[in-house]
């Protein structure tokens, strides 16, 4: 063939030179290339300054470590320590043992923050004003949106993980040895490392090349630091979970699973998430008594998973999981020994951009509250005193990507309403809630005719929502109204990244 006759051959010629032969070839062995010609830096402080971190910009975090994280609280020390200053904390979430942010909010290391959620001291803090910018609160799929349209831009994602190998292959468990940390699915992580600028592994656990399979890939990874420790395995596996054993919380389940068994959504082949609080998560238990009387078996199971789950799936129930992060151990090492059970990130997961997210693909959800209002709106953020004490997680997600989403609370929490005539917080609207399951009733929302007289029908105690308020209020008196200052601590994000709510300072 005439080289001459490829079109723009001699541009290509005048750019890019003759072919002067092919470049040195390396000889040195696998082992050798591994421990020289790799990723990992010395220490924290190297791997900083090696991102170009400096003022202003931005830096995330996940939350899989939950309550016995260290990542963000070792992190955050380091850069204090460098003089860098005004950066913006983009959490996936954050917990009580993150605390010591209130020192660095104080001394103008941090002066924004992006979350899911706060907990504990920090999260008082910043409901008492210590904050001048208010805390943004996104949903996980809100976030996961907010960051691949580049609405959030993150120069520096710093990201736990149970192991690693040199390159920067990275995972939630840890296939060489079982001791360690373990955190599971690492579903929140694996978009930050994809869009971030530059991302850092830290890590407790180097293993020899190729950390495969894995959830974060060396193409979306430039530097691995180790360090002594990652997290405490015990608040790793721990905090929003529980195995309930509270009569109240199991009459709530047992109703939400009879809801499920005459909705019309519970056929051979469904789909459904859990959520993570008690009445929640033992709808599961009473699902499955159901599956086996009937012979059905459930497509697939999303999101936060849970040991309940995983042996549901390996007892023939559930055929595939999809998790997004993993509540215990259970879970997590299903994760590493059962072909079926996949780690998904938070696109994937609940993204609204994403038509294909997972959520759509739901027949039904079983959600904690808070506190539900009489038109359906459901809080999950703030307390009955206006004190953020939650997360938004997936909630407004899950709400309004499946068929049938099912509010689950007490009718009342010790003196204090479930039900009332207005939520403190608006986090998950009321048009995308169907159901509501207290331990004195059900509730359906107008617009579910169908779904109201199936419930009827089936003997169900079904009630208008006002009703149930009521009753609440004749056992309990109305709740006194919370007293705020004018000072915004919060803005509450829907899933699409438009404002549905702002969180007010309490007066102290």
């Amino acid at each position: 063939m005439d080289i001459g006759c490829i079109p723009h051959i001699d541009e290509i010629s005048a750019q890019h030179g003759p072919f002067c032969g092919g470049a040195e070839k390396r000889t040195h062995s696998f082992f050798e290339r591994m421990r020289y010609d790799n990723k990992i830096v010395h220490s924290l402080r190297e791997a900083i300054e090696k991102t170009g971190l400096r003022d202003g910009m931005a830096i995330s975090f996940h939350h899989h470590f939950r309550n016995g994280d260290y990542i963000v609280n070792m992190v955050l020390e380091e850069i204090a320590r460098m003089g860098i200053k005004n950066l913006t904390l983009a959490a996936s979430s954050l917990t009580t043992i993150h605390a010591p942010l209130i020192g660095h909010i104080q001394n103008g290391v941090i002066t924004h923050i992006e979350t899911s959620g706060l907990r504990g001291r920090l999260a008082e803090a910043v409901s008492g004003g210590l904050m001048d910018f208010p805390v943004v609160f996104r949903s996980h799929g809100g976030r996961a949106a907010a960051i691949e349209s580049r609405e959030f831009h993150i120069d520096v994602a710093f990201l736990g993980a149970p192991s690693c190998d040199p390159y920067g292959n990275a995972n939630g468990y840890n296939r060489d040895e079982e001791s360690g940390s373990c955190c599971g699915s690492m579903g929140y992580a694996k978009l930050d490392a994809l869009y971030a600028d530059k991302t850092v592994i830290i890590t407790d656990h180097i293993v020899r090349f190729p950390n495969a399979p894995f959830g974060i890939p060396e193409s979306n990874v430039d530097y691995v630091v180790q360090v002594d420790s990652i997290g405490d395995p015990g608040g790793i596996m721990s905090g929003a979970t529980r195995f309930t054993t509270n009569p109240k919380e199991l009459l709530i389940a047992k109703m939400a699973a009879e809801v499920i068994e005459q909705s019309g959504y519970f056929y051979d082949g469904f789909s459904m998430q859990m959520g993570s609080g008690g009445a929640s998560l033992a709808t599961a238990r009473f699902l499955r008594e159901k599956m086996l009387q009937k012979k059905l078996t459930a497509r697939f199971a999303l999101g936060g998973i849970t040991g309940q789950i995983v042996e549901m799936h390996e007892e023939g129930l559930i055929e595939k999981i999809l998790d997004v992060q993993s509540f215990d151990l259970t879970a997590a090492n299903s994760l590493k020994n059962n072909r079926f059970h996949q780690q998904i990130d938070a696109s994937f997961y609940a993204s609204y951009l994403n038509h294909g997210a997972a959520v759509n693909q739901l027949d039904f959800v079983v959600l904690s509250a808070l506190e539900v209002d009489t038109d359906f709106n459901v809080n999950v953020l703030t307390g009955s005193d206006g004190v953020i004490r939650g997360a938004i997680g997936g909630h407004p997600d899950t709400a309004a990507g499946a068929a049938l989403s099912i509010i689950v609370a007490p009718l009342m929490r010790g003196r204090i309403p479930s039900i009332v005539r207005h939520v403190n917080t608006v986090v998950t609207p009321g048009d995308t809630v169907d159901v509501m399951v207290t331990d004195q009733g059900v509730a359906v929302h107008p617009r579910r005719a169908e779904l109201k007289a199936r419930l009827l029908s089936a003997g169900l105690p079904v009630y208008d929502i006002e009703k149930l308020r009521e009753r609440a209020e004749r056992i309990v008196g109305a709740p006194e109204p919370i007293r705020y200052v004018d000072k915004i601590v919060g803005v509450v994000m829907y899933r699409d990244n438009t404002v549905i709510d702002v969180i007010r300072q309490v007066q102290g």
